[in-house]
């Protein structure tokens, strides 16, 4: 099967599946993102690792990203219900995808990076995946704050308040927890920040490491919730992207560096 055929699969299959759980229908919805993620994967893994080298550009972070989102989504899913959060990433997901088999790779290492460069990327990886959900849990959850306050309906398939503010909690603390290891691994191969060029991005990362690290002492020691956690992890998240993929965009596609 050519890849961008099997690709095209990935992508009906998570828009199906976005509009599964739209509809309520949770088991053809978790099939269906369960297919997708194992296509999407399937697509990935020799994009990702070609014969040239490992791919680490824009396009294809972006979209090793959306996998690992569709991952922790569908087994999200799986737990407890949160469709809101699927109807919202899984077509993102299939967007990421999309651009992932439609342009080409612009940045292909040709010497495999060490085992702990590894480890700190899929750390890294992993950990801004969970702030993505957890940032469009805040959206959704202002969302349907400032609807009951309104004394407006609430759409059908957001869960209870409490659940939504729980969930972005623990999300946000595990990802902070692995954005810390992956920051620690990093650091050790740091040898000259002007020529690998990473002062923006130490810079983003150590902001928003600082803003998540207030938000879980905050959430720890006096019980921040509502309004202020919101804030807090849209803010964090914001500094996150530009240090994840705001450096990468600059440094590729406006100075053509790798």
């Amino acid at each position: 099967m050519h890849a961008w055929l099997s690709g095209l699969i990935g992508v009906v299959a998570y828009f199906g599946a976005a509009y599964a759980f739209a509809r309520e229908r949770r088991m053809v919805a978790l099939c269906l993102a369960g297919a997708a993620f194992l296509v999407h994967g399937t697509f990935l893994y020799p994009h990702t690792l070609t014969q040239q080298g490992v791919s680490i550009g824009l396009v294809n972070a972006a979209s090793i990203v959306a996998w690992c989102i569709g991952g922790v989504v569908l087994l999200l899913n799986v737990r407890r219900p949160l469709a809101s959060l699927a109807v919202v990433l899984l077509p993102l997901a299939a967007l990421a995808l999309v651009l992932d088999i439609s342009l080409p790779a612009t940045r292909v290492l040709t010497e495999q990076p060490p085992f702990g460069m590894q480890v700190h990327i899929a750390l890294a990886i992993i950990a801004y995946s969970l702030f993505a959900i957890a940032a469009i849990q805040a959206l959704l959850l202002a969302f349907a704050t400032r609807q009951l306050r309104h004394h407006h309906p609430v759409l059908n398939f957001l869960p209870p308040l409490p659940t939504m503010e729980a969930v972005m909690f623990q999300l946000t603390a595990l990802a902070f927890a692995l954005l810390t290891a992956s920051l620690v691994v990093g650091s050790a191969y740091i040898e000259n920040v002007r020529s690998q060029h990473l002062a923006h991005k130490i810079v983003f990362s150590a902001l928003a490491w600082l803003v998540f690290a207030t938000l879980v002492f905050g959430r720890w020691r006096w019980d921040w919730r509502g309004r202020r956690g919101i804030k807090f992890v849209i803010t964090g998240f914001a500094l996150l992207a530009l240090a994840f993929f705001g450096t990468k965009f600059v440094l590729e596609l406006v100075l053509h560096r790798v």
